[in-house]
């Protein structure tokens, strides 16, 4: 079914809470000369520009032909890519859709102003014509380019996985259709890695075979294959290795199946029995360390030790009661260095309302513990029926 949103005018992302956003007044290009801004070079102009976040772009290319031409040109477009992790700030992306008519919407957090916007309608994937089933896809982040990727699906009518690769671009605020996927896949781990995305997993678990995307080429080439199929439970990355695992399975009789591949060896191995014993949860990656939120109880956090292939308890509460399941988690793009020394977890929940967790080291009578605190950034209204199926990070 076609995805709808507020109405968006040039791809332009709107402000959810119903707070109309001034509109820059016109200025006389011609008596300035044409100058982007009176009175500056146009050079110091342009890196002034490239200091503007991602929702007010559309806005900005009102103000002049000159802004528009300098805010469209390939020049500026490469150099807001190359500076994005620099000059731009992280926001929360959040893939959701509605309950009830299965309506899929994307919306980014600004978790600064705690205000939301609704990003321009995915297009319809390449045999998505009819119903589709939100959890099936799979997300990847480039987030210091500002770029996300929608892979795979699945047809809710006829259970038919799907090939999609549909990428978005924080600099021009707008998607566009990419190579399809060699293999048509659903339920399934999408991973990015040295600026690559791989593709692994899916299904009911019959699928072994992985497949990598180079975004500047725009083509899929085959990776190493897993040694056996895994339908996908999470994933995530540390450093240049990616941790898929199936997760425990009813009648919970045996041990979890995961694998481990890494990429400048391009080879896979298997999971240690700890990890994947006791990865029981949402995975998010935060200042390079591996968190679980807790799929039971009260979704406490849990770090993995890789010296003792131990998961260890995060001293602090779990997830805030007005953080319902089902749950989408992120760790903060960029590490610690990103965000003040601190690293951030983010937990989004029904009616997408946020629990960001403040993860620290603190140090008591001579022992350190890990300890999380909670702050909620609850949805507006207009969400209450939304229910996410994936969440990222990128810098925009």
């Amino acid at each position: 079914m076609p995805p709808r949103s507020e109405p968006v005018e040039m791809a332009a992302a709107t402000a959810v809470e119903g707070e109309e956003e001034s509109v820059p007044r016109r200025r006389s290009v011609e008596a300035e000369g044409d100058q982007l801004i009176p009175g500056l070079p146009d050079e110091v102009a342009e890196q002034c520009l490239l200091h503007l976040p991602f929702p007010y772009q559309p806005l900005a290319r009102s103000v002049s032909s000159a802004w528009n031409r300098a805010l469209s040109s390939p020049t500026f477009l490469r150099s807001k890519a190359e500076a994005a992790a620099e000059r731009s700030l992280p926001y929360l992306f959040v893939f959701a859709f509605d309950r009830a008519t299965l309506r899929l919407q994307w919306q980014a957090l600004d978790p600064r102003t705690r205000r939301w916007f609704v990003l321009p309608p995915m297009p319809l994937p390449a045999g998505g014509d009819g119903p589709l089933c939100p959890p099936a896809f799979a997300c990847a982040v480039l987030p210091c380019r500002g770029e996300l990727y929608v892979l795979g699906g699945m047809r809710s009518d006829t259970q038919f996985p799907l090939q999609t690769t549909l990428a978005y671009r924080a600099a021009t605020n707008s998607w566009c259709a990419a190579a399809p996927m060699p293999t048509p896949r659903c339920f399934f781990s999408a991973c990015a890695i040295g600026g690559r995305i791989f593709a692994a997993g899916g299904g009911d678990g019959g699928i072994s075979a992985v497949e990598c995307y180079d975004p500047a080429a725009d083509k899929w080439a085959p990776a190493a294959g897993m040694r056996r199929g895994m339908a996908r439970y999470d994933a995530a990355v540390v450093g240049r290795r990616m941790y898929l695992t199936e997760g425990w399975t009813w009648p919970f009789d045996s041990s979890p199946r995961g694998g481990v591949y890494d990429a400048d060896r391009d080879a896979w191995e298997e999971m240690r029995v700890g990890m994947r014993e006791g990865w029981t949860g949402s995975s998010a990656v935060a200042g390079g360390r591996l968190y679980v939120v807790s799929e039971c109880g009260d979704g406490r956090v849990k770090a993995y030790d890789e010296g003792t292939d131990r998961w260890r308890p995060v001293s602090g509460s779990g997830v805030p009661g007005d953080v319902r399941r089902p749950y989408a988690v992120i760790g903060g793009a960029g590490g610690a260095a990103h965000e003040g020394g601190r690293r951030t977890i983010y937990v989004v929940g029904s009616g997408l309302h946020v629990g960001v967790g403040t993860l620290a080291d603190v140090t008591t009578a001579g022992a350190t513990e890990e300890t999380v605190e909670w702050e909620v950034v609850k949805g507006p209204p207009a969400f209450a029926d939304l229910a996410p199926c994936n969440a990222v990070v990128l810098f925009a």
